[in-house]
């Protein structure tokens, strides 16, 4: 179990007082009967993305991304490539999705940006539990976030890193660069929402179980954003579409990836940039706040003046909609 500062309420950052309070997402169902104000979320197409991701071809993150930011966004302003359980190959990873940016470029998206590679081990638990006693690792991956934050951030559009892996080069920037903080809102697909039997929000499968130690460091030191509203990514390009895609190399790729995206509705860390570029993707939120740690997972629980928030509802065929107007739209690849 994580111990020590953990255990302490999230640290508040004056971005807080501004509107940007932190954001923890989950699927379930609406507050039926509140008469609070519908909450939406501090961040949105406006906001330049950096990508995050291991593996390229069990889901759609990587597509979703490139067609969004050349259609009112979100901008994407870099690609960090990583590793991350069974995706452990950073040379077969890095080589997918420069693949992948090579396709887009080719289809007449000329602005997607080369990716990153970013070796790095999970982050290690200090024996004081203290989350400023880590020892950085340093990464490629950090050092970028600090330095792309940097050039685009605002004090009204924060950067946001939009993974779809483990946190830890997110966690490492702060590391190396506290400030980093100021400047970057972490939108993750990872963990799981409301069980039918709890109210209590998990950092775990999928995703965080993979460095346990970053999820801690992220959810006390960032704004945080947890997109835990998971659809059937298998209806977003079915074999039976597969003829209608786009007739350039982008499409090329697509439909020789199609076979291989994943079935369970986990592996769709596309959420983390859908939640952004897709205003009808999320359907409702809830304020939550960090409660303590369990097996490793911070908890994360509903709290009506909680620094928090929870999408307790998503729209994956609005997500699918959109995806299929973006690839069959003339406009987008510049035709």
């Amino acid at each position: 179990m994580l111990r020590g500062a953990l255990l302490q309420p999230v640290v508040a950052r004056a971005a807080f007082a501004c509107g940007l309070p932190v954001l923890v997402a989950c699927s379930g169902t609406l507050d039926a009967g509140s008469d609070r104000p519908r909450e939406t979320l501090p961040v949105g197409p406006e906001n330049p993305v950096i990508l995050s991701n291991d593996g390229p071809y069990d889901n759609w993150h990587g597509e979703y991304a490139v067609l969004l930011a050349h259609a009112g966004g979100p901008a994407l302003a870099g690609i960090v490539v990583s590793t991350g359980g069974a995706w452990f190959d950073l040379d077969s990873n890095f080589s997918g999705w420069q693949e992948l940016v090579t396709r887009a470029r080719e289809s007449g998206l000329a602005s997607i940006p080369d990716p990153i590679r970013s070796p790095s081990a999970p982050l290690e638990r200090p024996d004081d539990g203290n989350v400023d006693s880590t020892a950085a690792n340093d990464s490629e991956g950090a050092r970028f976030i600090v330095q792309k934050s940097s050039e685009l951030s605002r004090s009204d559009r924060p950067v946001v890193f939009a993974t779809g892996g483990r946190l830890t080069d997110v966690a490492d920037a702060y590391l190396i660069d506290p400030t980093v903080t100021d400047r970057v809102i972490v939108v993750a697909s990872l963990g799981t929402g409301f069980s039918a039997d709890e109210q209590v929000a998990r950092m775990g499968i999928p995703n965080g179980e993979m460095d346990p130690w970053a999820n801690a460091v992220v959810v006390q030191r960032f704004r945080y954003v947890q997109v835990s509203a998971y659809y059937d990514q298998l209806a977003d390009v079915p074999a039976e579409r597969v003829a209608e895609l786009p007739d350039n190399p982008l499409g090329v790729w697509m439909g020789a990836k199609q076979p291989d995206i994943l079935a369970t509705p986990l592996a769709s860390d596309q959420v983390s940039v859908i939640a952004l570029g897709i205003p009808g993707f999320t359907l409702g939120v809830t304020h939550v706040s960090l409660s303590g740690v369990e097996n490793d997972e911070p908890m994360l629980v509903p709290d009506r003046n909680g620094t928090g928030w929870l999408v307790t509802a998503s729209d994956g065929a609005a997500a699918t909609a959109r995806f299929w107007e973006l690839l069959l739209e003339p406009a987008t690849f510049g035709r």
